[in-house]
């Protein structure tokens, strides 16, 4: 630099330097962190700071969170893809800011192709039925619709009969 240049400026360029490194460092780590990866219908449960106020979500169709105390968040895939979750502060800054990837089912799934209608099934030992995201919406409903069934008459008989 020139002697030309006061003190008071130099100092004050590099002190803008040093400043603007130290938010390229932190802004450049904040991308690293790791990704949190989770399968479709499964939930996973992640430790970020205790001082959250606010989780959002960049697309709940493919995850969602559930704030639980002392910085536990419970992350549960939703649908194929990628997508974040930022965490804030009571004052709106932003804590945390991860990549949240959700993948296919871990187990051992069989996918059966009639014509351009798909079916799926788990396999872990004996074949199931398993709706899967794709599935055909004949054989997606009618697997719902069942186990919907079974659902509302297991919950039926475990509550008993009524007006007693």
């Amino acid at each position: 630099m020139s002697t030309s240049f006061p003190r008071r400026m130099r100092a004050a360029l590099v002190m803008s330097s040093f400043v603007f490194g130290l938010t390229s460092l932190s802004v450049a780590s904040a991308g690293t962190e790791d990704t949190i990866s989770v399968s479709v219908d499964q939930a996973k449960l992640i430790r970020l700071p205790q001082n959250i106020s606010t989780l959002v979500v960049g697309n709940p169709l493919i995850a969602d969170v559930a704030m639980q105390p002392g910085g536990m968040v419970v992350v549960t895939g939703k649908g194929y893809g990628a997508t974040n979750v930022i965490a804030m502060d009571r004052k709106g800054a932003v804590i945390a800011d991860r990549l949240i990837q959700v993948e296919g089912p871990m187990d051992k799934v069989v996918t059966v192709y009639r014509g351009v209608d798909r079916e799926s099934y788990s396999c872990t030992p004996l074949c199931q039925r398993r709706i899967t995201l794709g599935d055909a919406e004949g054989y997606f409903k009618s697997t719902i619709d069942q186990a919907g069934n079974l659902n509302t008459q297991a919950t039926g008989a475990a509550m008993g009969p009524r007006g007693n």
